[in-house]
């Protein structure tokens, strides 16, 4: 595996082009746009700048059964590669579940852990992060999904539901799409997600 693609995927920016084509704004986190700041300290990333919060309050509907959030997170070729797919494929099995969409967003320096943080501002049904994954053995385009049911504050790891490894090579980017939107469907009948949707579906 090509160590050039994976500091580029850790480095690299995604393309400002395709948040406009896919109508994303942009908000940062407290690790702002310092790359060596976000890689040292991961609790920054996990929370929203009070900027961020008044522009979510301002551009974002409260309140909606599913918000949609995404963020380079450890890997820009991720998102250039696979959002697009991802994304349409995704609000498409939303409208046809008819399921409400909150207004989606692009988050610089996200971590996972921000979801609870957004949680608390819009106060969604259900969040849908789709995040760059850490460059790996296989790919340095591979993009995850954690979805969650309410996060909130006090929200734990185990709360999360994961879909990693959506590339090319993994779980195609249009066929990821449709298996979220059936996954969410789930999370709302069952009111939850990670190790307890599992144990409610038994």
């Amino acid at each position: 595996f090509d160590h050039a693609a994976a500091v580029d995927a850790v480095y690299g920016e995604v393309e400002q082009g395709l948040l406009e084509k896919l109508k994303l704004f942009t908000i940062d986190t407290k690790a702002l746009d310092d790359k060596e700041t976000y890689i040292l300290r991961p609790d920054l990333g996990r929370k929203l700048t009070d900027a961020a919060k008044e522009t979510l309050l301002q551009k974002c509907e409260k309140n909606a059964q599913v918000q949609i959030i995404v963020s380079n997170g450890l890997s820009a070729s991720a998102i250039n590669a696979n959002l697009e797919n991802v994304l349409l494929s995704l609000q498409q099995s939303l409208a046809s579940l008819n399921l409400k969409m909150g207004t989606p967003f692009y988050i610089e320096q996200g971590r996972v852990g921000l979801m609870d943080d957004i949680g608390e501002v819009l106060q969604p049904e259900v969040v849908v992060y789709l995040i760059g994954e850490r460059p790996g053995l296989v790919s340095a385009e591979s993009m995850s999904a954690y979805l969650c049911y309410k996060p909130r504050k006090e929200t734990i790891e185990s709360d999360r539901t994961v879909v990693s490894n959506i590339h090319k090579g993994g779980i195609p980017p249009a066929e990821a799409g449709a298996y979220l939107g059936n996954l969410i469907q789930k999370i709302l009948k069952y009111e939850a997600s990670g190790v307890t949707l599992v144990q409610r579906e038994e």
